[in-house]
C-alpha cells in the first residue's frame, strides 16, 4: 500500500496510506483532509484540486482535456503540477507521492 504525503491548507503535513484502486480524492476524503470533492469525482468541478510535486508527474496518468479545462477555469491552477485528485488511480508506483491541497473555491 503506497504511503503518500499530504499538505493540508493549514501548513501541516499528514502521511496516509493510500489503498490501490481507489482515486487520490477518496483516499484524502476518507482520511479527513480538507478536501470539497462535491462532484464525488466526477470531473464536474475544480473541489478537488490538487498540487502534485513535480518529481512525481511521470508516475501519473495523463491529464485528460476535461480535467485541463476544469483546472484551468478554477483561478489556482500552477503549472506542472496541478490535477484534480479524482482523475488520479492509486498505484503502487505512487509509493512517496507528495502533495498539496490546493486553495478552496
Amino acid at each position: 500500500m503506497p504511503r503518500i504525503s499530504v499538505t493540508r491548507r493549514d501548513g501541516s503535513v499528514q502521511e496516509v496510506d493510500a489503498r490501490p484502486n481507489l482515486t487520490l480524492m477518496e483516499v484524502l476524503r476518507d482520511e479527513g483532509i480538507d478536501i470539497e470533492a462535491l462532484c464525488g469525482g466526477c470531473c464536474s468541478r475544480a473541489t478537488c484540486h490538487v498540487y502534485i510535486e513535480p518529481e512525481f508527474s511521470g508516475r501519473l496518468p495523463p491529464m485528460r482535456e476535461d480535467e485541463s479545462r476544469l483546472i484551468g477555469a478554477s483561478g489556482h491552477r500552477r503549472h506542472g503540477g496541478s490535477r484534480l485528485s479524482c482523475q488520479i488511480r492509486i498505484t503502487d508506483r505512487m509509493e512517496g507521492l507528495e502533495l498539496t491541497v490546493a486553495p478552496a473555491e
